[in-house]
């Protein structure tokens, strides 16, 4: 009698143990899925570097408010932005940066 307990509180661990690793895996699955759904949400919405105001600039990854700064103060002395890559040019914006950004920016 103690040995059939045995196995059927076994058999139960087991299957509960694997339950909790299927709930787990959907979890992740579902963040994955809303992390992308907000990643093509935000490139939908593409920010015009040639016309975003500072708190437009400082809401994109790794670009705060002294960057988004010199972002506006560099088109202010120089014009517009022709490309993407032109934003290079800014002091504090190297290609770590550009890349973080790049598919987040427009110049139209």
């Amino acid at each position: 009698m103690k040995k059939a307990l045995v196995i059927i509180m076994a058999i139960c661990f087991v299957a509960a143990f694997f339950e909790l690793q299927a709930w787990a895996q959907t979890q992740q699955q579902q963040q994955k899925a809303a992390s992308q759904q907000k990643t093509q949400a935000t490139a939908a919405q593409k920010v015009n570097i040639n016309k975003a105001s500072k708190d437009e600039l400082a809401k994109l990854p790794d670009i705060g408010p002294k960057t988004a700064e010199e972002i506006i103060k560099y088109r202010e002395k120089n014009g517009p932005f022709k490309k993407i890559e032109d934003i290079k040019k800014v002091q504090g914006i190297g290609e770590k940066k550009f890349e973080k950004i790049k598919d987040l920016i427009t110049v139209e």
